[in-house]
This record gives C-alpha cells, sequence and structure tokens, in this order.
C-alpha cells in the first residue's frame, strides 16, 4: 500500500516543493491550503502521516492537531515559520510527533517523514511479540499498548509510550538525547534533543505517582533509576 501524506499550507510553493521531494520517493500526497477544510478532510481521509503548518486561514495547525490528537494517533510534523522555541513546544504539547522551521530543507522533510512512518512500523511489528513488564508500581504492556501506575491507566500518546518502554526495558542504562532521537524518534539530526526534553517532562508529569524516577544525568542525557 502506498502511504499517503497531506500537506497543509497556505503557500503552494511549499506544497509544490515538498510534494515534488515526497512523490518521488514513491509517496502519494493530497493538499490542502484552509485549515477548516484541512480538518475535515484529515478525519475522513485518514492519511498516514500530515505535514502540518502553523499559521493557517480558517483554523490555525495548533488548534487542528489538538482536535485530531483527540481521537487520533495520525503522525503530525508541524511546519513552522517563527524561530521560536515557544511554539515548537506547544506544538509537541498538543501532540505533534516533530517539527520543522520554515525556510526547510526538503530532503530533511523526506527524512522525518520517513523515519516516523519506518517508527510506526517497527512499533507494530514488535506489539505482537512483546509481554508486560512490571517494575516497582508501575505496568507497561506493549502489546495493548497500556501503562498502569498502582493499576491505575495512564494515558500516553505515541512517543511517550515509546520512549517510557526504551527505558522501561533498559533500567539503569543512561541514554544520551542524540540516541534517544535515534531510537525512538528513528533520526539522528543536530539541534533536535529539545524534543527530548519535552516528552521527558511530560512522562514525569503523567507518571508523578510512579515510585521509579526518570533521571536526568547532567550533561549526558537520561535513565530510568529502578
Amino acid at each position: 500500500m502506498i502511504d499517503t501524506i497531506f500537506i497543509v499550507d497556505d503557500e503552494q510553493r511549499i506544497i509544490e516543493l515538498a510534494q515534488m521531494y515526497l512523490e518521488k520517493e514513491g509517496f502519494q500526497i493530497t493538499s490542502e491550503t484552509d485549515g477548516a477544510i484541512a480538518y475535515q478532510r484529515i478525519m475522513r481521509e485518514r492519511p498516514q502521516l500530515v505535514v502540518l503548518d502553523l499559521m493557517l486561514p480558517g483554523m490555525d495547525g495548533l488548534e487542528i492537531c489538538k482536535r485530531v490528537r483527540a481521537t487520533s494517533d495520525i503522525p503530525i510534523i508541524m511546519l513552522t515559520a517563527r524561530n521560536d522555541d515557544i511554539d515548537k513546544i506547544v506544538g509537541l504539547e498538543l501532540g505533534a510527533d516533530d517539527y520543522l522551521t520554515k525556510p526547510f530543507n526538503p530532503r530533511e522533510l523526506v527524512a522525518r517523514v520517513k523515519a516516523i512512518l519506518r517508527r510506526s512500523d517497527r512499533k507494530s511489528a514488535a506489539e505482537t511479540s512483546t509481554n508486560a513488564i512490571q517494575l516497582a508500581n508501575l505496568m507497561i504492556d506493549p502489546d495493548r499498548r497500556a501503562v498502569l501506575v498502582d493499576d491505575v491507566s495512564v494515558d500516553l500518546r505515541m512517543k511517550e509510550f515509546d520512549l517510557l518502554l526504551l527505558l522501561v526495558k533498559n533500567p539503569g542504562r543512561v541514554f544520551s538525547r542524540e540516541k534517544l532521537l535515534e531510537i525512538v524518534w528513528g533520526y539522528d539530526f543536530a539541534g533536535e534533543t529539545r524534543t527530548v526534553d519535552v516528552h521527558i517532562a511530560h512522562l514525569r508529569h503523567k507518571l508523578e505517582k510512579m515510585t521509579l524516577s526518570i533521571d536526568t544525568v547532567w550533561g549526558v542525557g537520561y535513565k530510568l533509576e529502578a
């Protein structure tokens, strides 16, 4: 099956540039310039991945991301013309899987699209052969993608779950931010380690009742302290 990428941007030249490079790699491309219409189409058409601009007429990218993520795990790459960390952090907090700042290298967009889809494929394959893991008062079940603390279910987003599962499978091991990007997100781009920090912060907040701790190893990265 050919993966469909839905590009949402009010600049036609951006759509055409991204489409040209993605189609060369065998992806099927659909697009939309109006945010409100784009949201309706995303929910109706269910593409494999959405490339979503932040500033859009009708409905902005952050609102689209929030609404999509409320009911779907469709991967989302946010595009922003602002080189401002707050926009990127808000997008990640709302459930975006990644972001790129305009102007971007279309080859990097292709690489990130491939990485996210590859990670999704590996996750699906692994889910059928992995058993539940219990550590202290934490239980994580990769087969059902379920997390419980003191037998109470904890709702995690896709990348939060994948990040936690890696740490749980390797208690005490220190992972650099770069290594976490490579394993969990499937790519290694310098300067993107803020993505890891945001997801770690989310995990710490959601797992605050867990007796284990996700520790910062200063100057290196993170580890799960059992």
